[in-house]
């Protein structure tokens, strides 16, 4: 087995393939003046070749992935895996106004064509209930990061109460707060606009302890932020911010400031400065799940 990685995503693939105790290779992209790219791999391959690469600003990537499949069974590969921490395109599940593309099937259907088998994490989908139902690759696995999070959170002196900033939400807080041992409380939201929106919190003992924010996705920040506020106004002595996935660019680290968190945190799904809660272990699991 082999691991194939890509430039900015580097140290989470060696990551990957330390945790498998296999080699790490790189494929090594050419951007011409005309945005074509021309890709190259080892001139070799094994059987079974992982794939490790995140799919966030997707379009590019998703070019070089069908690019490397395609060369990739040329050279010897057998078995293809996909492990894709953040994929793309699974929020258009349906045709809101007449014309729109169905993204999540498309894409779902493209990636299925070229790779024996998909992984990723936490797939931000709301109303398909399966990955394979998106995805329908011979084997597709969708991870949570449940465990993860769960682990880094069993290192906090004093154990903070879990607030998931939506019903959406609940899925994530409950699983975690069992793993971790520790209480959580559901927010209500309403919203009316991007930006414009309005949390409700339950009646809980909020007053000095420590608050925890659990989300799948950070992208502007504005529920968290509203949540945040929420539980200062009740008396939260500090508020932080966990999400599996960061999208840079959101605006979100300003928001969130302004409304007193102290922390954000996210997975290494997305590259971002400074630390992030590592999901290397998690995935090697589900591979090697696939021999």
């Amino acid at each position: 087995m082999l691991v194939l990685g890509f430039e900015e995503y580097r140290e989470p693939g060696r990551r990957l393939a330390a945790a498998l105790g296999v080699d790490y290779r790189e494929a090594d992209v050419h951007r011409f003046p005309d945005g074509e790219h021309r890709l190259t791999l080892p001139p070799a391959l094994p059987a079974r070749v992982v794939v490790c690469r995140s799919l966030f600003e997707p379009n590019a990537k998703l070019i070089d992935l069908f690019l490397l499949a395609g060369t990739a069974r040329e050279l010897g590969a057998a078995q293809l895996i996909l492990v894709a921490p953040y994929l793309c395109y699974m929020r258009q599940d349906k045709a809101f106004h007449a014309g729109e593309a169905v993204s999540q099937r498309i894409i779902g259907r493209l990636l299925a064509g070229h790779f024996d088998a998909v992984i990723t994490v936490d797939p931000h989908m709301h109303r398909t209930p399966k990955l394979a139902d998106a995805v329908p690759a011979r084997h597709a696995i969708s991870l949570t990061a449940a465990r993860p999070i769960a682990g880094h959170l069993r290192t906090f002196g004093e154990p903070p109460l879990l607030v998931g900033p939506d019903k959406e939400s609940r899925q994530w807080v409950q699983e975690i707060a069992q793993l971790a041992g520790l209480d959580f409380i559901v927010a209500e939201k309403q919203r009316s606009g991007d930006r414009n929106i309005v949390i409700r919190l339950p009646e809980a003992e909020v007053a000095g302890r420590d608050a925890v924010l659990i989300d799948d996705i950070v992208s502007t920040g504005c529920t968290l932020a509203r949540a945040a506020e929420g539980l200062r106004a009740l008396g939260a002595r500090s508020v932080r911010c966990i999400a599996t996935h960061l999208l840079p660019g959101g605006g979100a680290d300003d928001e969130l400031s302004l409304a007193g968190v102290t922390e954000l945190l996210g997975s290494d799904s997305i590259p971002h400065d400074g630390e992030s809660i590592e999901l290397a272990d998690l995935l090697a699991e589900a591979v090697r799940s696939l021999e």
